[in-house]
């Protein structure tokens, strides 16, 4: 599956000009606001000291969706820019969260804050409940729906801004987002509401985007392999015949190991 967001990065700023010879004759100041706006959102600068141009930042990006290095803003680097995907920032090499981030226990509890009215709310539970065994079927954790009271992972349908920072960007565009594990945020699963939510190929998938995101909420960055679940962009697959991908499983495993036979 290919896919979705936007986790706890903090946006750095760099200069709003941009350089004569990255413009094509098709292109506007426009589309160069565009591109540096989703650099800045999903291939941010790392430090205050990161120097890298905005044409090392675009070598990059076509780098990690496997596109024709130029460094140039073409045709097939916008039509990327242009899929719906996760709000997750998109830093190549990394198949976990720098530091590695994970939990310190097997046994995670969730509650649904807030649900969207796309779908009646046994479907929203039974989507989100399968999207969490995507996760335990192949590691030791166990994951408990709670009601009430504090739970590890808690998971919200919001409009625009909604109180974490990273507002949403209304219908289209940036899917959900969710944080690496940790306090406060941390583990946290947010979908845009002005998406239209589906148990079908229809929308958006709602089981898709879930499972996806909660592999961030476990401590999976996101992967260059377009096959995987953790790749960035949204495409559909059936629910009923879904696998997770090598590189997924190999990724989860590496923070929480192999599910015991005995379990």
């Amino acid at each position: 599956m290919q896919y979705l967001l936007l986790c706890a990065a903090i946006l750095l700023p760099e200069s709003l000009a941009f350089p004569a010879q990255l413009k094509t004759e098709s292109s506007s100041d426009a589309d160069f606001e565009n591109v540096k706006a989703y650099l800045d959102k999903f291939f941010p600068l790392l430090t205050k000291t990161d120097s890298r141009s905005l044409e090392e930042r675009i070598k990059e990006m076509q780098s990690f969706f496997h596109l024709t290095v130029t460094g140039k803003l073409n045709a097939e680097t916008e039509d990327i820019m242009k899929q719906p995907r996760c709000g997750v920032p998109d830093r190549a090499g990394y198949n976990t969260f720098p530091g590695n981030p994970r939990w310190k226990k097997t046994r995670l509890t969730y509650k649904i804050v807030r649900y969207t009215l796309d779908l009646p709310r046994k479907k929203v539970d039974d989507a989100i409940r399968r999207a969490f065994m995507v996760w335990s079927d192949v590691t030791p954790l166990q994951f408990q729906r709670v009601s009430r009271g504090h739970a590890d992972i808690e998971i919200l349908f919001a409009r625009r801004e909604h109180g974490d920072g990273y507002p949403f960007d209304g219908r289209g565009n940036t899917l959900a987002h969710a944080f690496a594990p940790g306090e406060g945020l941390g583990g946290d699963a947010h979908f845009d509401d002005d998406e239209r939510w589906s148990e079908y190929n229809r929308e958006v998938n709602l089981f898709l985007v879930a499972a996806h995101e909660f592999g961030h909420s476990l401590g999976l960055a996101h992967s260059n392999v377009r096959e995987a679940l953790m790749y960035p962009m949204y495409s559909y697959v059936n629910p009923a015949t879904f696998r997770l991908s090598d590189d997924d499983r190999r990724g989860i495993q590496r923070l929480y190991g192999r599910k015991s036979s005995n379990s």
